[in-house]
């Protein structure tokens, strides 16, 4: 596990950060200058776009990387690179096809960290081109359009399309990124997902680090043990006496700095097994964070990371 989740988070050595994805109870750690500044940063991933007719051929690719380029003059948007993207995605079988649908965004929004995609289609008509655009948001499901048409130069389109997303992304981020949710939101709906099921006394043990600092902080595993007991289950510091055992890695690692600002991403990967050695449920996350201090940044994309395995890892573990 450990070799692989290096070569993923090489990988992610992009430059894109995240808009708050913590809970409000603990934005006090990240400091108020932090979060303030993090609500307005949205991670965003751009698909090609779909060719729908040959008149059109050898657009699609052209679309998106024109509308890369217009969308990185937005200080509040952080662009994952899509060559990197690409990587991760054919890991899993996934592809930068026009056609994402909403269900298929979520998955790719826990592979990547982005909060927010952007593909759509190119086609003509009469002679104008015509370049529409589906934002959708990995945490919401939302998707939103935007279009526009010509019969001017690719290059012109895909310029005011670029200010149209971009005006969409930032004045209705609101219905594309999902609030913030404190972690007493987090344990009601486990404990919803859970209802009257037997909850096994469970070991947690993750190996976490930042990379490149010495320092070892165990900030997903403690974040996973508060949400167990939180949620009703017994958690155990014997792993001889659990009946589920819960382990695996977590790393931290710097993306890039704009100004005073740092994005720093986690990646996190947990496995649960019974006694037998038998895997119940596996699962990871990628998040990102942005804040003032790498470490502090770090620290809080790990616990965001964790509990969002929490919450889908703990009902199945469940009898």
């Amino acid at each position: 596990m450990r070799k692989q989740t290096m070569r993923v988070l090489g990988v992610l050595s992009v430059a894109f950060g995240i808009a708050s994805a913590g809970f409000a109870d603990e934005k006090a750690e990240v400091g108020k200058d932090s979060a303030k500044t993090a609500d307005s940063v949205y991670p965003v991933a751009i698909f090609d776009f779909a060719e729908r007719n040959s008149s059109v051929r050898g657009m699609g690719k052209q679309v998106s990387d024109l509308l890369f380029a217009g969308l990185a003059e937005n200080p509040n948007l952080w662009l994952v690179e899509r060559s990197e993207m690409k990587k991760i995605l054919d890991e899993s079988e996934l592809n930068l096809s026009g056609m994402v649908g909403a269900s298929q965004a979520i998955k790719i929004g826990h592979l990547t960290g982005a909060k927010i995609i952007v593909t759509g289609s190119v086609f003509k008509v009469a002679g104008k081109t015509y370049l529409v655009a589906k934002i959708i948001g990995t945490e919401t499901s939302r998707v939103l359009g935007k279009s526009v048409k010509g019969n001017e130069g690719l290059d012109n389109l895909a310029e005011k399309l670029a200010k149209a997303v971009s005006t969409v992304i930032t004045g209705k981020a609101d219905m594309l990124v999902a609030k913030v949710r404190t972690k007493k939101d987090i344990v009601a709906d486990i404990k919803k997902a859970i209802g009257d099921k037997k909850r096994p006394k469970v070991f947690i043990s993750v190996t976490e680090r930042h990379i490149g600092q010495t320092t070892i902080d165990p900030a997903a595993q403690i974040e996973l043990q508060s949400i167990c007991k939180a949620s009703g289950f017994t958690v155990t510091e014997n792993e001889n006496d659990a009946d589920v055992l819960i382990k695996g890695e977590g790393f931290a690692e710097f993306a890039t700095r704009r100004g005073n600002l740092v994005s720093v991403k986690a990646r996190l990967e947990l496995k649960a097994l019974d006694k037998n050695g038998e895997i119940l449920a596996v699962d990871r996350q990628t998040d990102v964070q942005v804040g003032l201090a790498e470490r502090v940044a770090g620290k809080q994309a790990l616990q965001n990371a964790s509990a969002k395995i929490a919450e889908r890892l703990l009902p199945k573990i469940c009898k």
